[in-house]
C-alpha cells in the first residue's frame, strides 16, 4: 500500500498476545488519507506500528498538520502496518520528480526490476532491470540522485531504463533501443 496521508491521533492498543501470553502493544494512528497511489479500493483509516523505534515502530507526528508518503502492508480491512523498514517520508521532503512520478511514471515500471549495486563494478542480468547505483556511487546513500530524480520505466521494446525529467517520457525515449 502506498498512500499520502496525515496522522490525526494516536493511541496504544492491545494487538493480541505473544507466545508467553503477554499482551502485544501497538500504536494505532487514525489517519486522514489524502490519496491512494497503490492499494485496496477502500480508504485506509488506521495505521498500526510497534510502540517504539527499538522494536521497529515508526513515529508519526499527529495533529493533522504534517503530510506523509507512507508505504506499508495492508490487512485489506482499512488497516495498514508500518515498520522502520517501510518507506515513510514527509510529503514536503519529496522532490518535484518524486511527486510527479507517484502520479504518472512509477506505474510504467511495475514490470521492471531494480537491482542494487552495492559496489563497483556491477551489471544488469536482463533487459528488464534498472541498475540502482546510489549506494555504490554516493557513499552508502539510499536517498541519492537516482532515488530523488529518476524513475525506472518500461519502454516499448520491453526493456527498462532510468528516465529523468518532469515531463512524461516522449515516445522517442520509449522506442529507443539502448538505455
Amino acid at each position: 500500500v502506498v498512500i499520502r496521508a496525515k496522522a490525526v491521533s494516536a493511541k496504544e492498543v492491545d494487538s493480541g498476545n505473544d507466545i508467553y501470553g503477554n499482551p502485544i502493544k501497538r500504536i494505532q494512528y487514525e489517519i486522514k488519507q489524502i490519496k491512494m497511489f497503490k492499494g485496496p479500493d477502500q480508504d485506509i483509516e488506521f495505521i498500526y506500528t510497534a510502540p517504539s523505534t527499538a522494536v521497529c515502530g515508526r513515529l508519526l507526528d499527529t495533529g493533522g498538520k504534517k503530510e506523509y508518503l507512507i508505504a506499508g502492508k495492508s490487512e485489506g480491512n482499512g488497516k495498514m502496518h508500518i515498520t522502520l523498514c517501510d518507506l515513510v517520508s514527509t510529503w514536503d521532503s519529496l522532490t518535484p520528480t518524486q511527486k510527479k512520478s507517484l502520479n504518472q511514471r512509477y506505474q510504467m515500471g511495475c514490470e521492471c526490476k531494480i537491482s542494487r549495486c552495492l559496489s563497483i563494478p556491477c551489471f544488469v542480468s536482463s533487459s528488464d532491470e534498472c541498475l540502482w547505483t546510489d549506494w555504490a556511487m554516493e557513499k552508502n546513500n539510499v536517498d541519492g540522485r537516482q532515488a530523488k530524480h529518476y524513475a525506472c520505466i518500461k519502454r516499448s521494446d520491453g526493456s527498462c531504463a532510468w528516465y529523468r525529467g518532469m515531463a512524461p517520457p516522449k515516445q522517442e525515449f520509449l522506442d529507443i533501443e539502448d538505455p
